[in-house]
C-alpha cells in the first residue's frame, strides 16, 4: 500500500468512530479549522478554484524533493473541512502519486460522496481537478 493509501486507511478509520453524518460533518469542519490561514495576496483569483459555489483558494508550491505542497482555505466551514481532507490525502507527494490516485473511491470510502449536495460534490470534485492539473504540470 501507498504512503497516500495509508493516509486514506487512517482517515476511514478516523470517520469510522464517528458514528452517525452529523458526528462527521462536525469532524470535518473542527479540521477545517485547524488549516493554517491564507495571506491576503494569496487569496488572489490565480489561486482561486473555479467551479465551487464557495470562495476557494488553492496554494501549490513545489518541494525541492519533487513533491508538491498543498494549502488552502475557503470562506464556508465545511468547504475548509473537506480541503483539510483533500490536504492530509495529497499534501507532500510526488505528482506520480498523486495522479495515481482514485479520490472518487477514497470520497467513497469515507462516505463523503453520498453526504455532500450536488453543489459541495461538484465544489470538492473541481478541488481534485485543480490539484491534478497542478500534479500533471509539475510532471511535465
Amino acid at each position: 500500500m501507498s504512503a497516500i493509501e495509508d493516509t486514506l486507511e487512517d482517515l476511514a478509520a478516523e470517520f469510522d468512530v464517528l458514528g452517525d453524518w452529523e458526528e462527521r460533518y462536525r469532524y470535518v469542519i473542527d479540521l477545517g479549522r485547524e488549516l493554517a490561514p491564507l495571506t491576503d495576496s494569496e487569496r488572489s483569483d490565480a489561486n482561486k478554484v473555479r467551479g465551487c459555489a464557495s470562495q476557494v483558494w488553492l496554494v501549490t508550491e513545489p518541494d525541492p524533493n519533487g513533491s508538491l505542497a498543498f494549502r488552502g482555505d475557503s470562506d464556508a466551514h465545511i468547504v475548509r473541512g473537506l480541503i483539510a481532507v483533500l490536504l492530509r490525502l495529497y499534501s507532500g507527494r510526488r505528482p506520480e502519486q498523486i495522479l495515481a490516485f482514485d479520490a472518487k473511491a477514497a470520497f467513497e470510502k469515507l462516505g463523503l460522496a453520498g453526504a455532500l449536495s450536488a453543489q459541495r460534490s461538484n465544489g470538492l470534485a473541481s478541488m481534485v481537478t485543480r490539484i491534478r492539473r497542478d500534479a500533471e504540470y509539475a510532471a511535465a
